[in-house]
């Protein structure tokens, strides 16, 4: 009783906040029983106020922004469903940044002694009390090791588990009240929303793995002439705090500093997107936050990553998927768009409902015909994403949470990207990347090679297989020697047919 009552007290500042911001719109919008959206009337008439110069996704942004971290966290998340919040709502959601005031300084001193065990001047030569970051979950403070070298510093929020432990649970508490009362909304999986929220959030909380995250990514990119990433410095880093190699780079929304220094923004912005590629296609891990505030370009014009909490990691299968259905588009190849689809089991085969790969490609056709025509400034890879989501879910297609991550990167990578050059192609710029990755990874040798390593591994099953026969054989009612030793050598003769096709013909 006293945890609904904490929730429903909760509930009651979520709702007034909401009204304020006048972003109580999706009660409205849901299929929500009646006395729910009555309430979210009265809050409207009581607490709010109209605010018609701001579209509907910016004042919930707003709303979202205010009420805390966890609610900036689940705005992000959605920012990435435009199946289930519509495309305009989830691009004004992909614009939600966590910046907030700095927590005070002596709470950030106490964090850091606490963490690395001692006291501030052990371990830094120097540390400025004033943040040049502050988020929701965390701020950023330069600091200077005792060796000289420049870093910056992470620190979370104090309190910040305690804020996200207290909505996560709310959270969890209206997905299993909306699921189990609330057919209408089985489709929006609230109870899968919450753990994909409660799942990020673990990871951020948890600055040892954001500082894991920024050395896997640094290996990848250590021969790479495009992209710098900070080297975490593992003896300054514990749960709450983080130190990393600090960058000195100029932050890449900032258009005049970068044409002072003498920097090609068409250059960068095409540089943009083949690093996030890079990322995607050829490691299989990718930052998923690639927004303007965590991209800088240093003096040699590569480009300075920052902030790791989010990332995302898609399998080979995945990456073939992404890398044939790109190429496919590019080359308006609307059959083989649709054909790669129902290859990797995105979209259902069920010619008795019209789900068809004829039919698929037709749907295709539609997406990307229309921009083949049009000028660079008009084609959004963002936009055309969504509508290939949207086409997916007519045709059954289940939610794939890493495409829609990827997704939702490489819209924010195109926003980066046109921000430096509104000309920038996304496709062009893709292309080569798209096509050397392929080249290495789908070409003849590769499927030999793969098939070639399928049939060893089947060889060496093949002893615990012959096992098995014999443990089978031992249980059956006894039969003629000869004639078990036949069916014997019969099915073992079969099997090797069998291996050998595989491995000459994969």
């Amino acid at each position: 009783m006293l945890v609904a009552l904490r929730h429903l007290d909760r509930l009651f500042e979520i709702g007034r906040i909401l009204a304020r911001h006048d972003a109580l719109f999706p009660v409205h919008q849901a299929p929500l029983p009646p006395a729910l959206k009555l309430g979210a009337t009265i809050f409207q008439t009581l607490f709010g106020k109209r605010q018609p110069q701001l579209r509907p996704g910016e004042r919930l942004a707003d709303a979202m922004a205010e009420l805390g971290p966890s609610f900036i966290k689940l705005g992000q998340i959605l920012s990435v469903r435009p199946d289930l919040v519509g495309v305009a709502l989830a691009e004004d959601l992909g614009r939600l940044r966590d910046k907030l005031p700095p927590f005070a300084w002596d709470a950030a001193k106490a964090s850091v002694e606490t963490e690395l065990g001692g006291a501030l001047e052990t371990f830094f030569a120097s540390f400025e009390p004033e943040p040049v970051a502050a988020a929701s979950v965390a701020q950023v403070h330069f600091a200077e090791t005792m060796d000289g070298a420049p870093v910056a510093v992470k620190v979370l929020r104090p309190g910040v588990e305690v804020a996200f432990a207290r909505d996560l649970a709310l959270f969890a508490w209206l997905a299993d009240l909306s699921e189990s009362r609330l057919p209408g909304l089985d489709r929006l999986r609230p109870r899968a929303v919450v753990e994909t929220v409660a799942a990020q959030v673990a990871i951020e909380l948890d600055l040892r793995l954001e500082a894991a995250a920024a050395s896997e990514i640094a290996d990848n990119f250590r021969d790479d002439p495009d992209l710098l990433v900070p080297r975490p410095d593992w003896n300054l880093t514990a749960r709450r705090v983080l130190t990393l190699q600090r960058i000195s780079g100029i932050a890449i929304e900032d258009r005049v500093a970068l044409q002072a220094a003498g920097h090609d923004l068409s250059k960068l912005a095409e540089r943009a997107i083949q690093v996030f590629l890079r990322q995607a296609l050829r490691d299989g891990y990718f930052h998923a936050d690639m927004h303007h505030g965590n991209l800088f370009v240093g003096a040699d014009g590569r480009l300075e990553l920052v902030d790791f909490g989010i990332m995302g990691r898609i399998d080979i299968a995945t990456r073939r998927f992404m890398a044939e259905m790109l190429g496919a588009f590019l080359s308006g190849d609307w059959r083989r768009a649709a054909e790669v689809h129902f290859e990797a089991g995105y979209v259902p085969l069920d010619p008795d409902t019209g789900r068809t790969v004829e039919a698929f490609a037709q749907a295709c056709r539609s997406i990307g015909e229309p921009i083949l025509g049009k000028p660079v400034t008009e084609i959004s890879i963002g936009r055309l994403l969504a509508q290939l989501f949207q086409i997916t879910e007519t045709f059954g297609m289940r939610t794939q949470p890493h495409l829609l991550l990827l997704q939702k990167t490489m819209v924010t990578v195109e926003g980066v990207a046109r921000s430096l050059d509104e000309r920038v192609n996304f496709w062009e710029a893709a292309r080569p990347v798209v096509t050397e990755w392929a080249n290495r990874n789908m070409g003849p040798e590769t499927q030999l090679r793969e098939a070639v390593s399928e049939g060893v591994a089947t060889l060496r099953r093949l002893p615990k297989l012959l096992q098995h026969l014999e443990t089978l054989a031992a249980q059956t009612p006894a039969a003629p020697v000869a004639r078990h030793d036949r069916g014997l050598r019969w099915l073992l003769g079969l099997i090797a047919a069998l291996l050998a096709a595989n491995l000459l013909f994969g």
